[in-house]
């Protein structure tokens, strides 16, 4: 089964078995950022609580 390249290329799954991504907004005017925004941007943002069972299959055919 493939699976789905867009969100594979987005997310990204941890060793226990956790959907991460990155977070939002850091494309551009980073530079105008604090430090402490820059690097709250940085974190990832877990994902493994909003998907279900079927979704994680289907996103990540080699996981389940």
């Amino acid at each position: 089964m493939k699976g789905n390249k867009s969100i594979s290329k987005r997310l990204r799954m941890t060793k226990r078995g956790k959907i991460v991504a990155r977070a939002s907004g850091q494309n551009h005017f980073n530079a105008k950022e604090g430090a402490a925004g820059h690097m709250r941007r940085h974190r990832q943002v877990a994902l493994h609580a909003t998907l279900t069972a079927s979704d994680k299959s289907r996103f990540f055919p080699r996981s389940s």
